[in-house]
């Protein structure tokens, strides 16, 4: 299955933000090179907001390109299988954490932002990742700074996109917990 396919079938089964998610239909329908940077009608990204093994933090990375704190992601690569391992891949990557696991049930969240310079579209697909206990971050060439914020000052130093991600999964990690329990 080619990443364009995978990308469709998790939107397809994505239960949320039905507008948005049709629009991410829509474009990938519209636009065969939809999963690639390539792609100047805009293309798909793929992020995970990394959890602390307490559940109590997250981390965020300063961007270097957007000076902004933002959870780890970006562009999709020719050697991703799934929109899942292009999440995992750039949260290792950004994080510098190994043996990090997805939370399941596919995203937590869509979000359609502008890029500046130049002026495109990505259409992001959001989960939640999982640190594994004692890991230790790294930052990478792409970022100024990485650091652990709990949930009230991420939302605090973050942007909108950011702080509804945060909610989105403070939820699913609550609905996992009443799952286990």
């Amino acid at each position: 299955m080619s990443l364009h396919d995978d990308a469709v079938l998790v939107l397809n089964g994505y239960g949320d933000q039905d507008e948005l998610r049709l629009g991410y239909l829509s474009h990938l329908a519209d636009h065969p090179d939809a999963m690639w940077k390539r792609c100047e009608a805009g293309h798909l990204t793929a992020s995970a907001l990394v959890i602390d093994p307490s559940r109590q933090r997250v981390l965020l990375t300063l961007h270097k390109k957007l000076g902004m704190w933002l959870q780890m992601g970006g562009h999709c690569e020719p050697q991703d299988t799934s929109l899942e391992a292009a999440a995992l891949r750039e949260a290792t990557e950004e994080s510098g954490i190994p043996g990090l696991t997805l939370l399941p049930g596919g995203p937590v969240q869509l979000d359609r932002h502008r890029i500046p310079a130049p002026c495109h579209w990505h259409f992001d697909v959001q989960y939640a990742a999982l640190a594994p206990p004692e890991a230790v971050e790294r930052i990478s060439e792409e970022s100024l700074d990485l650091r652990w914020f709990d949930y009230a000052r991420a939302a605090e130093v973050a942007d909108g996109s950011v702080a509804r991600l945060l909610e989105r999964t403070r939820a699913a990690l609550t609905e996992r917990a009443g799952l286990e329990a």
